[in-house]
Order: structure tokens, then sequence, then C-alpha cells
């Protein structure tokens, strides 16, 4: 049975050098012990009188001191399991290196981003911003959405602060701008790839400053539409299938005229029309401007501590091109956010899609369908509100995935460079517990502050790997001391999975993709030239935009897109590869995750070696499921994309 919120919760995490209990309780005189869940220590329920919480923490020295190295951490059943050679690609020390190339400038990629940076320091400078890979067009190729920043005097109500005259990069007054994939594919198979600005064209005025963008087919006509987020009035511009855009915002009434950065489309009731959850950040404004300063005595940008948090929003989509608030009402606006990153899957097993919110130096939520139009946060009895040491962190970027491939979802989360990145892992019933240190991903992120990240599978090797965009939101002092104008640039690194429960940073030699040092913001991923591998749209503050096309050598692959019974991107779908003398491989399509951007929407996964997949199965956001078969004694054919529709498929009954 899963406790609630008025229940006690001990949990004992062995970590190579820091041991630690977790203790969450309601406290009362009378209690009655429960069953414990698998992974924990013990639970007790406590009828609620008042909320008391404490984390103990109890530092093994000599186990590094001593020792000279970390001990061994106790592995779980998942971590134990060893490669299968019949499957995985040769180990990254035999086999080929991850090779990534930058070549947005050469495909026509010339967006630079404008912050608005004044030297006053104002908040919302350092923050943006995302952008999109998504087929606006329908042609089979992946656009590119790229969202703008501003000036901050020029969103501003307050008329002390008059709108500079300002310009992009190409002359004219600050916009987002669409690209168009004009994507060739050779008679010899060379996959060549162009963009062209068809911002004009596409009747898109989003002039705002933007932060972020979420892609969802709202209206159900087979079109991905745009939601944009900004510090200010958020936009959401529908796809008209000619190739332009028309802003119903007002018309659809989901107006957020306040700070919003990542947002996500799911279908919370599964009555088949997308719903649209906003993550809202903080309430500041030039009214409540006030200096920050460094340690050191610097001028710097402010925590977000210093500002009062905004509870996120959630809009019921009415199937009429109207959306209901229904934030009160599903339990959503009853807690402050400061949301920054914002992912929905089904984290409990139980066919509904949740919501994960990560708050900026705030506990995370996660937000638990109830099935019946509301949610409850269970973020600190799931495990995921703090991280091992009960401490609350930065978290800008989070994605969902199944990197251990025992199909539930896992999540992992970016953060500042005074913290270490977090890896929760899922036992599968929506319990979660921080193996960030066990599974070798903290230590390569000491030192780097990291927004957008995803669980991708570079190398199609089967097991899902970690892309993290990095920058910091804080003068860097060696760089400022150098006189550096941009003292907040970092590279960006790639963790490769080594298919153990454990993580290596291959970063170095993964390609001049990597080679810059930039204040690296939102990450969008895709197959951008259609060839089998996901490619890496990197969004920069007051830098140019990156695309990293994955020239890797790596192994088998099958891609899917999943199209429900309405016609459009079945969003929250669950798909189950099963291979021959191999294991099942979990995937989800969504849009949502990393920070402030939206992704592929199509599923590709990884096989290794294995050329024989015996069936597909899809585990549709309606509740069905259905299988894919290839005539019997045949297989599915692999390195090439599939359209699987609902309702198409064998219809089975199977979990």
């Amino acid at each position: 049975m899963r406790p609630t919120k008025r229940d006690l919760r001990i949990q004992v995490n062995f970590l190579p050098i820091i041991p630690s209990i977790m203790m969450t309780y309601q406290n009362n005189k009378n209690f009655s012990r429960i069953p414990a869940r698998k992974g924990c220590g013990n639970a007790w329920r406590f009828l609620p009188k008042k909320n008391i919480r404490f984390s103990f923490l109890f530092f093994w020295v000599f186990s590094t001191v001593l020792a000279g190295e970390p001990a061994t951490p106790e592995l779980s059943a998942v971590d134990r399991k060893a490669v299968d050679p019949k499957t995985a690609l040769p180990s990254l020390d035999t086999g080929p290196s991850p090779a990534f190339a930058e070549i947005a400038r050469e495909s026509g990629l010339d967006f630079v981003h404008f912050s608005g940076i004044s030297g006053k320091f104002h908040f919302s400078e350092i923050l943006g911003a995302g952008g999109a890979l998504f087929d606006y067009d329908r042609d089979g190729d992946l656009d590119v959405y790229l969202v703008q920043g501003h000036a901050l005097e020029c969103v501003s109500d307050s008329a002390e602060f008059p709108c500079p005259r300002i310009t992009d990069y190409k002359g004219e007054p600050p916009r987002d701008r669409l690209y168009r994939n004009d994507l060739r594919i050779t008679k010899d198979g060379a996959h060549h790839i162009h963009f062209t600005d068809v911002t004009e064209a596409s009747g898109i005025e989003a002039t705002g400053y933007g932060m972020g963008v979420a892609v969802g087919d709202i209206d159900n006509d087979g079109w991905p539409d745009l939601y944009l987020t900004n510090y200010g009035s958020n936009q959401l511009l529908r796809n008209r299938g000619d190739g332009a855009f028309e802003d119903i915002t007002q018309k659809a009434q989901v107006d957020e005229p306040r700070w919003s950065v990542s947002a996500s489309f799911l279908d919370f009731d599964r009555d088949g029309w997308l719903d649209l959850f906003v993550g809202n950040y903080v309430y500041f404004s030039l009214d409540n401007l006030e200096p920050c300063y460094a340690p050191a005595g610097r001028q710097d940008y402010c925590s977000p501590l210093t500002f009062r948090p905004i509870p996120c929003r959630l809009f019921r989509n009415q199937g009429d091109g109207t959306f209901e608030d229904v934030s009160g009402r599903a339990g959503i606006s009853k807690e402050d956010a400061g949301a920054l990153g914002v992912v929905s899957a089904d984290f409990n097993g139980d066919g509904w899609p949740d919501i994960y919110v990560g708050n900026d130096g705030r506990p995370n939520q996660l937000w638990f369908n109830q099935k019946n139009g509301t949610f409850v946060n269970d973020g600190f009895l799931a495990g995921t509100a703090v991280n091992m040491d009960g401490a609350a962190e930065a978290s800008m970027g989070v994605d969902a995935g199944d990197f251990d491939n025992d199909g539930d979802q896992d999540l992992f989360m970016t953060h500042l460079l005074e913290e270490t990145n977090t890896l929760y892992v899922n036992d599968g019933s929506g319990w979660f517990q921080d193996r960030s240190v066990a599974t070798g991903i903290a230590v390569p992120s000491q030192g780097r502050t990291a927004f957008g990240a995803s669980w991708i599978d570079y190398n199609n090797d089967g097991w899902l790997d970690l892309l993290i965009a990095n920058g910091d939101v804080k003068i860097i002092p060696k760089l400022a001391d150098k006189g550096d104008p941009l003292p907040y640039h970092q590279p960006n690194q790639l963790l490769a999975n080594l298919g153990n429960g454990r993580f290596r940073d291959v970063s170095a030699r993964a390609g001049a993709g990597f080679s810059f040092s930039e204040i690296s913001r939102g990450a969008a991923f895709g197959d951008v030239d259609n060839d089998g591998d996901i490619d890496v749209l990197i969004t920069n503050n007051t830098g140019p935009v990156r695309l990293l096309r994955n020239d890797t050598n790596g192994g088998h692959w099958l891609g899917l897109q999943l199209v429900d019974k309405a016609g459009r991107d079945a969003l929250g779908a669950r798909v189950e590869v099963q291979r021959d003398n191999a294991p099942n491989l979990w995937r989800r399509a969504r849009t949502d995750g990393s920070y402030a951007s939206a992704n592929d929407p199509r599923v590709l996964v990884g096989l290794g070696r294995s050329e024989k997949v015996r069936a597909v199965r899809v585990h549709w956001p309606s509740g069905h499921t259905e299988e894919w078969k290839a005539t019997k004694g045949e297989y599915l054919t692999v390195d090439r994309y599939l359209t699987l529709r609902e309702g198409k498929g064998a219809a089975t009954n199977r979990p």
C-alpha cells in the first residue's frame, strides 16, 4: 500500500562517502506499523498533528581519507546486471567514439540569442532561452523554432523605464524565429540538412521576452501547435496547416501574464484532447529589483529565493478550441512552485500521466494523477522533493526515461555548480531513490551549472545516455578576472551509460560539438537528418544556436511515429520493443522535458547488435494496448521508421 502524507518514512542510503538517513513524518503519540516498501527501511503510520521533517547526515570520513578511495556502493539488482554480449556494442575503450559535428551555421541556422543584458543584473537576463525540434509542415523532417529574448524595459508596465531601441543579429527588432528544414537525401544515401528562415511567411509575431516553447496538437487536426512561455504574457500559436500560425491565446483562454519557463502538453484526464501544464517561476519586476552581491563583493544576479514563487497552472482542453483553468480544482495552485523544469510521465505505472516539477531552490513536486481530475503532490514521500542529503536544489532541467531498462521512468535533474546533478531511480511503483553517487553522474557535474538535458541513446546500443547543456548563472571569478565580457560560459557534457548502472564522462572525445564553452540553456533532441540517430539543438544565452549532428557509428535502430485515433502524435504513449534473445526495451513518446524546450515526438529505439525484433507493443494514452508483429517466423525490419496508428495493431489485454 502507498503511505499518505500522514506517514513516516525512513530511508537509508549507503553511499561511498555519505551514508544518510532521511525521515519525514507527522508527529503524534499513537502509531501502527505498516509494511515497508522494497528498497526502503521501515515505515510507520501516524495520525497527524503537526508536520516535522528531519534529515540526519553521518559522515564516514575514513572511507575516503584512510582508504584513499570511495567504498564500493551496494548495487541494486539492476546495477549488477551484466551487459548482454549478444546485443551490446563494444566497450567505450575498444568501440567507436561518439562523434558530434557542429553544423548550425553551415546548415542555415544563423540565429543569435539576445538576452537584454544591461549590466544592471536583471534576473530575467540570465535564464533564457529554449528551442524546439518539430515537423511544423508535416513533410517528414524536423524544423526548428528558436525563442528570442528582449530588453526587460520593453516588456515592463512601468513608465519609469523607457524601452531602448534595440535590434537583433539581423538588424531587426528581437523576435522568435522559425526555420524550415529542407532535408535532401541523394542517390548515394547522403543526408543534406539545410534550413530556411520562414518566420515572415509563417505569420508568427512573437516579440515578447521569450523563455521557452512547448509543442502539441491542441485541436486534433494532425498539425503541431506551439505554446510560448515568456517573462510576461504567454502565447498559444495554432498551426493552420498551410505554413502559417495564428495567435489564439485570448480565444483559448491560456494566457499566463507572469513569468513562465517550461510547459508540458499531456492528456491528464484521458479524454483524447491535449491539456496544458505551465510551469511558473517567481514574482520579479523592475519594481522589486534590488542589487545582489557575490561573496567577493561583485554585483551579481540574485538568488531565486530573493523572490516569491508563483504557483503553476493546469489548463484543461475542452475540445472546442478553448481551455479551462482547473489549477485550483486539480490541487495544483495550492502550492507555490518556482518552476524551471517540467516533465509529464506515468511514474507509478497506473496508466495515467503524472507531472514532475523541478523548482529552483525549493522542494520539487511530484503530482500523482488521482484519475478524477485532481492531483496530489507526493514529492517528499516518493523521494524526489529533495536530494539524498535532504536539501532542495536548483532543478533547472529535468527528464524522465528508463536508463536501466527495467520498464519504469527514472528522473534526471540538473543543478548549480555548488551542487551535483541528481539521478532518482524508480522502483516501478513511484518510489524513488537518489543514486547520483552510485551511478557516477555526481562527480562529473561538480563545478558545472547545468540546464537542458535528456536521456538519449547516442550510440544506439540500447542504453540511455545523458547529454547536458551547461552555463553558469553567477559570475565565474577566474573568467571575470581575465576580463571576459560574459564570464558565465562552460562546456557541455556527454555521459555514456555503461549498461551496468554506471555512467562515464566521454565529453572529451565526443567530437567538435563539445569543444565550445558557452552559456548553454535549452537543449532539444531529435533525428534532424532522419539517419536513425539523435541529433541535438543547443540554445545559448547571448550567443549563437548550435546544431550537433550525430555522426557516431552506432548500433541498429527502430524509429516509431505513434499516431492516436484522433490523428495526432500520441504523447505519453509507452513503447515496449521485444528483441530476440535480448531484454525488452521501454521508451516513451513525448515532446517535453529538458529545459524550456521541445523534442522530436518520434520514438527512436537503439537496438545494439540486435537485428531481430519480434514485436512492438504500444500502451496508448487512452489505456488501450496493441501489438505489432511480423508474419510468423519472421521479424520486423530494423534501421527504418515505422508509423503505428492506434486501432491498427493486434489488441492485447496483457500488461
